[in-house]
């Protein structure tokens, strides 16, 4: 499968006659065929020399020396390599051929076409859409990876995870599919030492160049080739875009079955490890196909995959990339891995999987939550929770296992070591609230199971409810099965699987698939009209595109909020336009804008662009109303939304841009001021407090970070008094450019979730703030004005929220309050210092005359319980039963105390309207003890009524909609009581 696991429809590309490569013609190399023997000699290894040139930058022609694809000799052992050094081993290859060995994105994407990151292309999907430049033109890499489509299969197979990493080589224009495909050969066999005779190939059933490259030039046998259809060996970005078929290499672990009838698909035999992605074709909105003017590469080697081959162990699990996890958690749970049951090992390996997940996602600034990335960060450790569980384990385990994943990173993102602590005490916590919930959850299932028990037919647990509880409590299937069992109780599968079902369709989004086509019609202007440069040599934009160009918007934003600017593109509705008119909404490219397009937390301004009439003519030729404006084509071009009031535009025009200079003070206060907020927050809680999300918009500030408690009021005050402070001093901000390491080794805080290019900006107050920030600011403090907190609160297990104001927006509130507390005074009939004190009055006498009512309806109920004494029936065993209706709110409880113990009151009141009818229940202890529940009675009474409802055993109360049944209900009660 390729690496972004995209996969094109099983329908016919139909890529016949319109491939746009060529095949490399194999050229004469008699003298190097002749050395063979030579070679042999002195190597003791046979070889191959490819038959046909080797293009590469600065090389006319490298002859390839590889183990021969067709050797047959007993292979010896395989190269023993750890995990580290397979990931070494590969970036160091690719540097040597001239690639730039770029870190690992963060599992956080920029994409929002997805949740986490599921591929290592993803961080250059701008690039393969053309709507970045390339920064290098080829490039390798390692990338940390969460995939769930596949959770169920986690432990269960050899090679399923939810955390992967990805190897991957990649070329932006540079060199293609014979490059690619020598390369893989070589580190394949000649760096990680993998016998030829058991590697196999399968290429798209239409890729005949491929196909000669791997059996003419590097020379592995026809039979050992399998062309494969669209669905496993056609690489699509979706409907339209850019694609290209796929080659993967596969590992024979049992070469003796030999070749005939074999089948790549059988995993006992075969496993993929490297996949060839060749981007050679764009497909069109009408489906046919065209080469791409720059052709790129894309591959992916699963390091996992490769470890298990090397390392000669059964599955991924066992490598040490993973077993020394599972190897904690079978200490932890007393369990030897080895010699247990095939339960307990599944149990274990999906420990060892979901651990590495959740740590990486945790010290990436993912937290548990129920919605997005959150929710997928909380049901991977719920499942470690519950996995632990089912071996035995009742005490938190999870740091401890995530202490030995820790201990495994550093290779693949060193930041996780640097986040350690953070990542334990969310894990700790995070676990004893959701051991909590499964206390609740068992409840649930007691319920189920005595309902079950007591049913007069069969005995089952519906599949709704069996998925409820996995969905909601995080009980596993196989964990109700395993209690139902012991009560005689059956579990709906069936039932359970159609709810699982139906949840995995609503959940299919985006999120597990690379989309490159959102935002298409950007994408179209961007690929029609980007600027020369940013292609790679050779590559010519034809000429009637030339016409106008959409290249990186220039900002001129932070030094001016007015500017002139070429209209170089406009969308509506989505599409390209040339044109548009009065009332139309549409999106508007400028070359030059000083609108700021939303980043950072912070929001796009907002403003106008105005065409200037011709001499002589009105004023003003179109005025258009900018709504926002956001970044597109991996935020290199800005796109103003707009309406347009009055004219019309057209591509080519020139136009006045003018940002709302109220709003960008507004929102210049709040993020300078934010980075005040951060500075005090660390002074006042900790150096270890990290930003977890911010907002700045016009109306206030919004920032949130870690912190496992409620800010006190002291502390609170503490941080406002510090921002104020700090604004008094009217400091002036400093902003550079530098390096992004110079900037880190500086002392510069990274705002979370961003990715910053080289060189960065550096906004610094001197001694209070410096980060790496792209936003607009103040120049000097006290242009901030005021500052003041209006809420703190927790958002997610282990972030609070401070949301705030400053600047204007400061004084709009202050305006507020002070009306508000003017107003209540002037109600009070108090001065405003009297209000609270005033207040307090007003409540403890509220809570008096509260008392005084409860006791005058006590005494009611006991006169009109005396009335209606005459009216309680005595069943068998002495139990006193009194059913009535009574006007307006009745005192049920009360009633029952006046008729002694035993004693059953079940009382109905319909509303002033008669339309519907309340029924409250009370029990006395004996008449719970002989085995009466209120919330049985009041459920089937309301039922009656079209309502329910319920409570506890000795009290209870409930709803019905239909008034007009309310004897019939009240009869039925009658007989519930009474026994009858």
């Amino acid at each position: 499968m390729a690496p972004t696991a995209l996969k094109a429809p099983k329908a016919s590309i139909g890529c016949s006659g319109q491939s746009p490569a060529t095949h490399f013609a194999p050229m004469a190399c008699g003298g190097l065929r002749r050395a063979l023997p030579l070679l042999r000699q002195c190597t003791g290894r046979p070889a191959i020399v490819a038959a046909g040139p080797f293009y590469a930058r600065g090389t006319h022609l490298t002859t390839l020396v590889t183990p021969s694809a067709t050797a047959s000799q007993a292979p010896g052992p395989l190269k023993k390599m750890s995990g580290a050094e397979i990931r070494e081993a590969f970036l160091s290859f690719f540097e040597s051929k001239g690639h730039t060995r770029l870190p690992s994105s963060s599992l956080v994407p920029e994409d929002p076409t997805v949740l986490l990151t599921i591929a290592g292309m993803l961080q250059f999907k701008p690039v393969f859409l053309g709507q970045a430049p390339r920064k290098v033109p080829t490039a390798t890499t390692t990338q940390k990876c969460v995939r769930t489509n596949d959770i169920g299969n986690v432990g269960v197979t050899a090679r399923h995870h939810t955390f992967f990493e990805m190897l991957g080589n990649f070329s932006f224009g540079d060199y293609f599919k014979e490059q690619a495909i020598r390369w893989a050969w070589e580190l394949s066999t000649g760096v990680f030492g993998l016998p030829p005779e058991r590697v196999w190939v399968s290429v798209f059933e239409e890729d005949g160049e491929a196909e000669a490259i791997w059996r003419d030039v590097v020379g592995v046998p026809p039979e050992r080739i399998k062309r494969m259809g669209a669905a496993d060996n056609f690489w699509s970005s979706g409907p339209t875009g850019p694609c290209g078929p796929c080659s993967e290499l596969y590992y024979d672990f049992h070469p003796e079955r030999g070749t005939e009838g074999a089948s790549l698909e059988d995993d006992t035999r075969f496993i993929e490890f490297y996949n060839l992605v060749f981007m050679q074709l764009n497909r069109k909105p009408d489906g046919s196909l065209e080469p791409l003017a720059a052709k790129n590469i894309d591959t992916g080697m699963g390091l996992e995959r490769m470890a298990q081959i090397l390392q000669g162990v059964p599955n991924n699990y066992e490598t040490d990339l993973i077993f020394p996890i599972v190897q904690k958690a079978a200490e932890i749970a007393a369990v030897d891995y080895h010699s247990a049951s095939p339960a307990v090992k599944t149990a274990l390996k999906v420990i060892g999987d979901h651990t590495r997940a959740v740590t990486y996602m945790l010290s990436d600034g993912v937290t548990p939550s129920n919605t997005g990335r959150g929710y997928v960060l909380r049901r991977l450790l719920r499942r470690v929770v519950m996995k632990g569980r089912l071996l035995g384990i009742r005490e938190v385990f999870t740091p401890a296992v995530a202490a030995v994943a820790v201990g495994l990173s550093g290779p693949c993102d060193p930041a996780v070591q640097k986040n350690a602590q953070r990542i334990y005490d969310e894990l700790a916590r995070e676990e004893g609230l959701f051991v909590a919930t499964l206390e609740r959850g068992q409840k649930q299932l007691d319920e189920l199971l005595s309902a079950a028990t007591a049913s007069t037919g069969s005995r089952v647990i519906g599949g709704a409810d069996a998925f409820m509880l996995y969905d909601t409590f995080g009980f596993p299937l196989e964990l109700t099965q395993e209690l139902a069992e012991a009560r005689g109780v059956e579990v709906d599968v069936a039932g359970f699987d159609g709810e699982m079902e139906a949840q995995r369709q609503r959940s299919k989004e985006s999120r597990e698939t690379v989309d490159l086509t959102a935002q298409a019609g950007l994408a179209q202007l961007a690929a029609q009209t980007h600027s020369r440069s940013w292609l790679p040599p050779g590559v010519r934009i034809p000429i009637r595109t030339q016409r106008m160009r959409v290249g990186p918007t220039s900002f001129t934003g932070y030094s001016a909020t007015r500017g002139c600017g070429r209209v170089v593109g406009l969308m509506r509705e989505g599409k390209p336009v040339e044109r548009v008119h009065a009332g139309d909404r549409c999106e508007v490219l400028l070359d030059v804008t000083p609108f700021y397009a939303e980043s950072g937390g912070q929001v796009g301004d907002m403003g106008r662009l105005v065409l200037p009439a011709a001499a002589g003519e009105a004023e003003v030729a179109a005025e258009v109303a900018v709504r926002d404006c956001q970044k597109a084509a991996g935020g290199s071009v800005f796109v103003h939304s707009c309406e347009v009031v009055a004219g019309e535009l057209g591509v080519g025009d020139a136009v006045n841009a003018l940002v709302d200079d109220d709003l960008r003070r507004r929102v210049r206060a709040h993020h300078t001021a934010t980075h005040l907020l951060q500075s005090a927050l660390k002074i006042v809680l900790g150096p270890d407090t990290c930003q977890q999300g911010s907002l700045v918009n016009f109306q206030r500030l919004r920032f949130d970070f870690n912190l496992a408690r409620a800010m006190s009021p002291s502390e609170l005050t503490e941080v406002e008094r510090l921002v104020n402070c700090w604004v008094a001093q009217a400091a002036p901000l400093e902003t550079r450019v530098m390096g992004l390491q110079e900037a880190k080794a500086a002392g510069a805080t990274a705002m979370f979730g961003e990715k910053y290019d080289d060189v960065v900006r550096v906004v610094d107050v001197p001694g209070i703030s410096m980060e790496l920030c792209g936003g607009t600011h103040v120049g000097n403090t006290a242009e901030i004005g005021a500052f003041k907190i209006l809420s703190e609160s927790g958002i997610a297990s282990g972030i609070r929220r401070v949301e705030a104001v400053a600047g204007t927006a400061a004084v709009e509130y202050l305006h507020t309050v002070d009306g508000l507390v003017r107003g209540l005074a002037g109600q009070l009939k108090v001065k405003l210092e009297e209000v609270p004190s005033r207040v307090a009055a007003l409540q403890s006498e509220l809570r008096s005359t509260e008392k005084l009512l409860s006791e005058l309806k006590a005494q009611l109920a006991v006169a009109q319980s005396q009335s209606l004494v005459g009216e309680a029936v005595t069943a068998p065993g002495g139990l006193k039963v009194l059913v009535a209706e009574l006007p307006g709110e009745v005192e049920a409880k009360a009633m029952q105390g006046a008729l002694g113990d035993p004693a059953a009151v079940l009382l109905a009141s319909r509303a002033v309207d008669g339309s519907k009818v309340n029924f409250v229940a009370a029990l006395s202890p004996g008449a719970v003890k002989g085995g009466l529940q209120a919330g049985k009675v009041v459920g089937a009474v309301a039922k009656v009524c079209g309502g329910g409802g319920g409570g506890k055993p000795a009290l209870a109360q409930a709803g019905g909609r239909d008034a007009s049944k309310t004897e019939e209900a009240l009869e039925v009660g009658r007989k519930l009581l009474l026994g009858l």
